[in-house]
C-alpha cells in the first residue's frame, strides 16, 4: 500500500486545488468520498440481483452462500467506509496543502481494495485477507497519524 500510494503521488499528473479553509477541505473530502461508495453500491446491486435469482422462494428462509457472500461484503464495506470517511475528514484538517493530493489517492485505494476483497472473498474465504489488509492498514495508518496530529502536533487545538 505505501508503494502504491507513493507511486501514484509521484507519477499521477494532478494536484489538489488550493484549499485554505477547513470547511473547503471537508467539502473536498466529502466529494472524494462519494467515489468510494461505488463498490458499496455495486455490491448492493449484485446482492439484490442474487437474492432475486436465488432458488430460495421464502423471504425469511435460510440464505444461500452466494447471497450471504454479497451481504457480508456490503455490511463490512459500509462499516469500513464510515471509519475511513471520518479518518479522512480529520486527516484533511491536519495535512499541509501540498499533501492534500493524498485524499483522492486514499479514496481510490479504498475503492480498489474493496473490489479486490470482494473478488477474493467470492473465490475463497481464505484469500480475502489480502483485500482486507489493503483496506485496513491504510485506515490504521490514518488513525495513527490523526492521533499523532491531535496529541503531539497541535495539543492546544484538541477541542477547538
Amino acid at each position: 500500500c505505501p508503494c502504491l500510494i507513493y507511486g501514484a503521488y509521484i507519477f499521477l499528473p494532478f494536484d489538489a486545488p488550493l484549499l485554505p479553509t477547513i470547511s473547503a477541505r471537508l467539502v473536498y473530502t466529502l466529494r472524494c468520498a462519494a467515489f468510494a461508495t461505488f463498490p458499496i453500491m455495486l455490491g448492493m446491486i449484485v446482492s439484490a440481483i442474487s437474492c432475486l435469482c436465488s432458488s430460495a422462494l421464502e423471504p425469511f428462509g435460510e440464505l444461500h452462500q452466494e447471497v450471504e457472500i454479497h451481504r457480508t461484503y456490503v455490511s463490512q464495506s459500509v462499516h469500513l467506509f464510515i471509519l475511513y470517511f471520518f479518518n479522512m475528514a480529520v486527516l484533511a484538517t491536519y495535512l499541509p496543502q501540498e499533501l492534500l493530493k493524498l485524499i483522492p489517492l486514499l479514496t481510490g485505494l479504498f475503492a480498489i481494495s474493496r473490489l479486490i476483497f470482494w473478488m477474493s472473498y467470492a473465490i475463497s474465504r481464505s484469500f480475502h485477507a489480502f483485500g482486507f489488509s489493503m483496506t485496513f492498514l491504510p485506515l490504521l495508518a490514518m488513525l495513527l497519524w490523526n492521533l499523532y496530529g491531535m496529541f503531539v502536533l497541535e495539543p492546544e487545538n484538541l477541542l477547538s
